[in-house]
C-alpha cells in the first residue's frame, strides 16, 4: 500500500520532540500554572498527530482540497482548536476544523477528537469510524482499549497520551516510531514491536 501522507519535516518533528520534553521536565510548579491552558496544548497535539501519521493511498481528496480536523460532540477547545491549526498546513493543504453531532458529517475528516459527551455511545461512534481511515482522538477513560487510537491523560499535572497502533493499523494508519516512542502503548502486544516508521 503506498502511503499519501508521509510526515518529512524533520525540523518540526524536532521542535515538536523538544516541546514533549520540556512539558515532560518542567517543575510541579511551572505546570500547575499551565493547568488552564490544556486545550491550548492539545490543540497544539493534535496539529503535530497530523504530522505523524500516514494514511492509506485509499484516503486520497481531491488536489488541493483542505485536510479537515473534526471534532465530535461538545467542543472542549473554545477557539484554541482553531487557533492552532490557523495557517497550518499538511503537505500544502490547508487545514479546518468541522463541528458536528453526527460521526457521519465528520467521514471526510483524517483525525476526528471524540468528547467526553459521547462517552455513552462510545462503542457506536467508534464503529462509525471503522470503515474510514480516521484518526480518532480522544480524552476518555478506556478510549484507545475500546477500539480508539490515541486518548489524552493527565499525568501529575502534565497532558500525555495512550496510543494503540493496532487500532491504527486496523484502519489502515502508520504512526511514526518517535509518536510511538512518546506515548503510553495500550496494546500489550506492542509495548515491545518494532516501529512502524
Amino acid at each position: 500500500m503506498k502511503p499519501l501522507l508521509r510526515p518529512a519535516w524533520s525540523q518540526r518533528r524536532s521542535a515538536f520532540l523538544a516541546a514533549i520534553l520540556l512539558m515532560l521536565l518542567v517543575s510541579p510548579a511551572a505546570r500547575a500554572q499551565t493547568a488552564s491552558n490544556e486545550y491550548q496544548i492539545k490543540a497544539a497535539f493534535l496539529f503535530h498527530f497530523l504530522q505523524f501519521t500516514t494514511w492509506p493511498e485509499a484516503a486520497s481528496e481531491p488536489a488541493g482540497a483542505p485536510v479537515c480536523v473534526g471534532v465530535l460532540g461538545d467542543d472542549p477547545f473554545g477557539t484554541n482548536l482553531d487557533d492552532a491549526l490557523r495557517g497550518e498546513s499538511l503537505q500544502g493543504r490547508r487545514l479546518i476544523v468541522k463541528r458536528s453531532r453526527k460521526a457521519a458529517d465528520l467521514s471526510d475528516c483524517r483525525l476526528v477528537f471524540v468528547s467526553r459527551s459521547e462517552k455513552d455511545r462510545l462503542g457506536q461512534v467508534l464503529h462509525e469510524f471503522d470503515s474510514g481511515p480516521a484518526l480518532t482522538v480522544s480524552e476518555t477513560e478506556g478510549f484507545t482499549r475500546a477500539g480508539g487510537i490515541v486518548n489524552f491523560v493527565i499525568d501529575a499535572k502534565r497532558v500525555r497520551f495512550e496510543l494503540s497502533p493496532a487500532s491504527a493499523r486496523k484502519r489502515g494508519l502508520r504512526l511514526s516510531s518517535q509518536l510511538i516512542r512518546l506515548g503510553i502503548v495500550t496494546d500489550a502486544a506492542d509495548a515491545s514491536m518494532e516501529p512502524l516508521l
